[in-house]
């Protein structure tokens, strides 16, 4: 499902969004980039600083999407901390694109957590906003115990020489 390029989602539209997912049985891609859903529509899906609640809610028990586009959709570093707590749970999802969101180092903390026991995610978008060489070496933390991510995208972010070495570092790590 493609609802992408400024459809400016809001109100009982994301509710009826948020609650589809809940029992969702075919979806498997969901594409909400390019939104800017912000705080009206956050509350309810939370796509923004606000919180990723109910999002992260469907997640949990969503057993059929696999692919989540949220870039550029206002996701700070308090909203990703939500989300990535829904990846505990959830046993489906393999794509997540969070392009364009700032999740900074304290998201790439949450998330490097969830790393070390999540073992669907394979491909995950983080460019463009704000995560640093602390963000990284936070990441590179999950990575080592994490099997089953194959792609991490950190383009145009705030990586330095040292953190492109601790990722490099990351990479020749035998995870058998």
């Amino acid at each position: 499902m493609e609802l992408m390029h400024r459809n400016l989602i809001e109100g009982s539209e994301v509710q009826a969004l948020a609650d589809a997912l809940k029992i969702n049985s075919t979806l498997t891609t969901l594409d909400l980039q390019n939104n800017s859903i912000g705080d009206s529509g956050v509350q309810t899906l939370s796509i923004a600083e606000s919180g990723a609640q109910a999002l992260a809610e469907a997640l949990k028990t969503n057993a059929t999407l696999t692919t989540l586009y949220l870039q550029n959709n206002l996701i700070g570093s308090n909203g990703s901390q939500a989300l990535f707590q829904a990846l505990k749970m959830n046993s489906s999802l393999t794509t997540l694109d969070l392009w364009g969101n700032s999740i900074g180092d304290n998201g790439a903390q949450a998330l490097s957590e969830i790393l070390k026991m999540n073992s669907t995610l394979t491909t995950l978008f983080l460019q463009n906003k704000l995560v640093g060489d602390n963000g990284v070496q936070a990441l590179s933390e999950g990575l080592q115990i994490n099997s089953t991510l194959t792609t991490l995208d950190l383009w145009c972010n705030s990586v330095t020489d040292k953190g492109a070495m601790v990722l490099c570092e990351v990479s020749h790590v035998d995870t058998n």
